[in-house]
């Protein structure tokens, strides 16, 4: 069994080494207490995987799990572990061993791990830790939450403008302290403000009497420590950086972001925004329990509810209309379903342009004008569609007309409620992706029923 197993652990390095037979394994192996099984089949996987081993396994057998991996629970997999699980597993470590970890990581991923714990479990972490780390992450936790300061690594390599390429190799070969993967190094004037930086390949192909001045790149960007880590992932985007160095507010160098870290936040940015949309605010997992869960869903689905009364409070204005034509409730909910999905792609796309920042007063006439033509052609074709639908239908030329007409009006007004209410509610302070859905959708329900029913009390009866 043990031999099969390891085997089924050890796929191709293209798939994940985590199949049901390999993870089923290690859940009877603690349900036995067999620690040394399960230290066998755990401690060869990555850090990515076991963190994601972790996160896949029950509240009792993450327990278990911790217990039995003790002290060798690597520092890396702390790190890659998804914010409720890591906190759940830090709960069943002891500060001493969550210090030991936090020495061996690289200070951002240290701050990852210790931001999010009160501030009496961070003390006590802390006091394990020799006093040049400590305060290194101390200062790390001062900055803003999300920012640059916080994202950033402590540990970079700068060398004055007059060395050589020899004197920088040397350096590099024989100090103890650099970090253990860099791009490239900054050069720095006597206030250890950053000047210039040359990558890597450059010194390596540069012979040793050359002076780093003579081949620096002057032309970098230079990112403040209290920068929004979402503005720092945008200017790597927009700048194809692989490194950037951070300055503190007298324009010193105090760290430096790479791309590892900004492909994290890229992640972690894409993900809020999607849970935002459909309005689960805060960073709701699959982890966690079933309250948690429900608390989480809880006041959007309300609002939901609010809305969708007013959409109902419409209908009933118009129960005459419908009691006398059946049909009419037949057809009503495509109206509003078709303005529904309209306004949300047009919404989906406001959202993130706002985020990127893509939708900006200088284009958001022609961007609002753009979207009111297409809803006004993809309109006329359903309306096409459906008014011969209908009318065939329940064989009444009307009845397609009314439901044409209520086609193109709420196209119309779906594709103005998803440009103008994101921006409504970014220009309010809002935040677009929590909010939009919500009023989008009743602004679509509403006008749906509404011309939908107010046409045909006018037309057919």
């Amino acid at each position: 069994m043990t031999d099969t197993v390891q085997h089924a652990g050890q796929n191709d390095e293209w798939d994940t080494p985590l199949t049901p037979v390999f993870v089923g394994a290690i859940v009877r192996a603690l349900d036995r207490g067999d620690v040394d099984q399960v230290r066998s089949l755990v401690m060869p996987l990555r850090a990515a995987d076991q963190a994601e081993l972790l996160e896949l396994v029950r509240s009792d057998e993450l327990r278990a799990l911790v217990h039995a991996l003790g002290p060798d629970l690597e520092p890396d997999v702390l790190s890659e572990l998804e914010e409720a699980v890591r906190d759940d597993v830090i709960e069943l470590m002891a500060p001493e061993d969550i210090a030991a970890a936090v020495q061996e990581m690289d200070s951002d991923d240290a701050v990852y791990i210790l931001e999010d714990m009160s501030a009496d479990d961070q003390r006590e972490v802390l006091d394990q830790m020799p006093a040049q780390d400590r305060a290194a992450i101390e200062q790390s936790l001062d900055y803003p939450e999300d920012s640059a300061g916080r994202i950033m690594q402590r540990d970079l390599v700068a060398v004055p403008p007059f060395w050589d390429v020899g004197q920088t190799i040397d350096y590099l070969r024989e100090a103890q302290d650099l970090p253990d993967d860099f791009y490239e190094i900054f050069v720095v004037d006597p206030s250890y403000r950053p000047i210039g930086t040359v990558p890597l390949s450059r010194i390596m192909r540069s012979k040793r009497p050359i002076a780093i001045e003579d081949v620096m790149d002057v032309e970098q960007t230079i990112i403040p420590v209290a920068t929004d880590q979402e503005d720092v992932a945008r200017q790597f985007e927009k700048y194809d950086l692989i490194s950037a160095a951070v300055v503190d507010e007298n324009e010193r160098l105090v760290g430096v972001v790479t791309v590892d870290d900004v492909v994290e936040v890229i992640a972690e940015e894409a993900s809020e925004d999607i849970r935002r949309l459909g309005g689960i605010v805060s960073g709701e997992s699959v982890s966690d329990t079933v309250i948690e869960t429900t608390r989480n869903r809880f006041t959007w689905l309300f609002v939901n509810l609010l809305t969708a009364i007013l959409a109902s409070v419409v209908i009933a204005m118009f129960e005459g209309t419908i009691q006398s034509m059946v049909a009419l409730a037949v057809l009503m909910p495509i109206v509003a379903s078709m303005g529904g999905n309209a306004g949300t792609q047009t919404m989906t796309v406001a959202v993130r342009a706002l985020a990127t920042r893509d939708l900006v007063p200088i284009n958001t006439r022609r961007i609002i004008t753009r979207e009111v033509l297409v809803g006004f052609f993809n309109g006329i074709l359903f309306a096409c569609l459906m008014g011969l639908i209908g009318g065939f239908w329940f064989k009444d030329p009307l009845l397609g007309g009314v439901l044409a007409g209520a086609m193109v009006i709420n196209m119309i007004v779906a594709g103005l409620a998803g440009i103008l209410v994101p921006l409504g509610l970014d220009r309010f302070g809002v935040d677009p992706a929590v909010a939009s859905s919500v009023f989008v959708t009743t602004v679509t329900d509403v006008v749906g029923f509404f011309a939908f029913l107010g046409l045909a009390a006018v037309v057919l009866l």
